[in-house]
């Protein structure tokens, strides 16, 4: 789901001119939380990724989140006002910039708004389930079972047991908190035990759910 989605390149423009967008760029490896800690403003990626970032008091970092073209983003919907919190660009990155209450209160009565509203509810949505998800999965005590909760998440998502990682396999060890060296011990121990096959990020499920 995209935030422009069934919307016209044509009331794209529209519905940005009358949202009062600011377009702001970033080059890489720059941290932009500073620039949108509003909790009413709202990130548009036109193009480039970023990565959510939350660093504990041990100074451990963990991935919260990864975000790349046409995804959006804001401390009201990734709930991210916290000082252990920074959003980094992964590479040179174009953004939209919008004010959360300013989109609802010009309540528009064109199909383009109405799109746009349905569009961005739905995404909110999803992003709530997502961080439902990772609870769940950071509930499990062992990296073993931290793995298989977040494959049995994505093939439930995804209705099938070919899995692509949306990141590399470092990222995967920060979105599941744990040492990577660690993760990567039991990852062999699963293709060892016949329990899943992987090739570069496909990892291919050979068991029914655990």
């Amino acid at each position: 789901m995209q935030v422009f989605e069934n919307i016209s390149n044509r009331n794209q423009k529209i519905l940005l001119r009358n949202f009062e967008a600011t377009p702001l760029f970033y080059r890489k490896n720059s941290n932009i939380l500073p620039y949108i800690k509003s909790s009413n403003l709202i990130g548009i990626i036109v193009y480039g990724s970023l990565q959510i970032i939350k660093t504990d008091y041990n100074g451990d970092q963990s991935l919260i989140e990864e975000l790349k073209q046409n995804d959006i983003f804001g401390t009201i919907i990734s709930h991210i006002n916290g000082n252990e919190y920074e959003i980094i660009t992964k590479e040179d990155t174009l953004l939209y910039i919008l004010d959360y209450e300013q989109i609802l209160n010009l309540n528009l009565n064109t199909e383009s708004y109405n799109q746009f509203i349905k569009n961005l509810l739905q995404i909110t949505s999803s992003k709530m389930q997502e961080k439902n998800e990772r609870i769940e999965i950071l509930t499990k005590k062992t990296i073993r079972n931290r793995l298989l909760e977040y494959f049995n998440i994505a093939r439930a998502n995804y209705g099938t047991k070919v899995i692509y990682l949306p990141f590399s396999f470092s990222d995967l060890a920060d979105y599941l908190a744990v040492d990577r060296c660690a993760m990567t011990r039991e990852l062999k121990y699963l293709k060892e035990e016949g329990l899943i096959t992987t090739k570069g990020r496909r990892i291919t499920l050979l068991y029914d759910k655990i």
